[in-house]
């Protein structure tokens, strides 16, 4: 199927960088697609919300954290196409990068959570479309 607006869907990512440099990723929760595959926290952008504003919605949704727009630096995006018998889209996925925010982080969808050296990130089981981004993080940070 040729790429057109109407399956492009836009996810946004943010790499949280904790103060030793490293970073935050989260474990698919069971029954969710993909389940059991670490991923950059981040999701969908809702229609009229920018990448932006669905990052710190999805921060505070997923993780109770509150980050401002200010905090968020662009670092890469990913470009992936999803085909198979349950769905059939074109990923377009900006990574951020945030290194302050407020509140104390708690998981809120029963994910778990781990900070890792980018390097190691190399090592996850990781969706198609994050594990091109670990390369633009090690480099970048």
């Amino acid at each position: 199927m040729p790429i057109t607006a109407a399956n492009i869907t836009l996810v946004v990512a943010c790499a949280l960088v904790d103060a030793d440099g490293r970073v935050l990723v989260a474990e698919r929760p069971a029954g969710k697609t993909l389940a059991g595959l670490w991923e950059f926290p981040g999701g969908k952008v809702e229609r009229g919300e920018t990448p932006e504003a669905a990052l710190i919605r999805e921060l505070k949704e997923e993780l109770s954290i509150d980050v401002t727009a200010a905090c968020l630096a662009p670092l890469s995006f990913a470009s992936h196409a999803y085909s198979d018998a349950d769905a059939d889209f074109h990923l377009l996925m900006p990574l951020y990068v945030c290194r302050k925010w407020d509140g104390q982080m708690a998981p809120r969808e029963g994910q778990k959570t781990q900070w890792l050296r980018p390097r190691d990130l190399f090592d996850l089981p990781m969706p198609p479309a994050d594990k091109p981004l670990i390369a633009a993080l090690r480099d970048g940070l």
